[in-house]
């Protein structure tokens, strides 16, 4: 499995870059092309892939639907996206998810908080409770806002013990907010969590995949996504074979 915030293909390495490439996150231009072909190539090592901040058709990605783009570059035959944030047609931003295995049925739901615009995308692999739910999430900054996302989460994946939760959570798995997903939901924190932020010198573990259930799980690394500013992060998981439709 790989969990990436792409930044829809935009270039951060170093903080100053926040504001001195502000205008690649409004304009078509710079190398998003490029950077996505290269998320592409680490994707296509994957079965299953999560993203956050993926344009979904918007003017600073030559409206081009990334998460389709990643999906054909990659040779994925499933995938879907959730769009959750529309500024003026300019920028926009999806959860996307890239599967070789064919989900039973898709779902997604918008996030409560303060501010609109967050949400949280299923697929689920079987065809009952105990099958294999993988979900997608890009979290807010704020600690508030962040622990009514969870609880939500915890509430949908709660009837699913073979779930996975993976994404951009903006916090570290110690964080009190993120007890309700261990408690409620049966997700496990990380045994060694990985830095992924800042990408140029990573130093925060904020980007997660949570299991569950009687999945396992080894291997977790940090990978870079082109030139976002997480870092990528994978995991080798082991899946029973009842968590999935045959």
């Amino acid at each position: 499995m790989l969990s990436a915030n792409i930044q829809a293909g935009s270039s951060t390495r170093r903080y100053s870059d926040y504001f001195t490439r502000s205008w690649s996150h409004a304009l078509p231009a710079g190398r998003k092309r490029s950077s996505l072909d290269a998320i592409a190539r680490l994707a296509a090592e994957h079965d299953i892939v999560g993203l956050q901040e993926a344009d979904p058709g918007s003017l600073r990605s030559g409206f081009t639907n990334q998460t389709h783009y990643l999906a054909q570059r990659a040779g994925f035959h499933y995938w879907t996206h959730q769009p959750n944030r529309s500024v003026g047609g300019v920028a926009s931003s999806a959860n996307g998810l890239l599967s070789r295995i064919e989900p039973v049925r898709t779902a997604d739901y918008p996030l409560p908080g303060r501010i609109k615009g967050r949400g949280v995308l299923l697929a689920h692999f079987g065809d009952d409770r105990e099958g294999l739910t993988v979900a997608v999430a890009h979290l807010s900054l704020g600690a508030r806002s962040r622990h009514s996302q969870l609880a939500f989460i915890a509430e949908l994946l709660q009837d699913h013990p073979n779930a996975v939760l993976m994404g951009d959570f903006n916090c570290q798995p110690d964080q009190p907010e993120m007890e309700v997903l261990y408690r409620r939901a049966g997700l496990r924190p990380p045994e060694c969590p990985v830095p992924t932020f800042p990408s140029w010198r990573p130093q925060r573990a904020i980007d997660h995949i949570l299991v569950g259930g009687q999945i396992r799980c080894a291997g977790a690394r940090a990978l870079p996504a082109a030139h976002s500013d997480h870092l990528a992060l994978a995991m080798d998981i082991q899946v029973p074979e009842y968590a999935l439709r045959t």
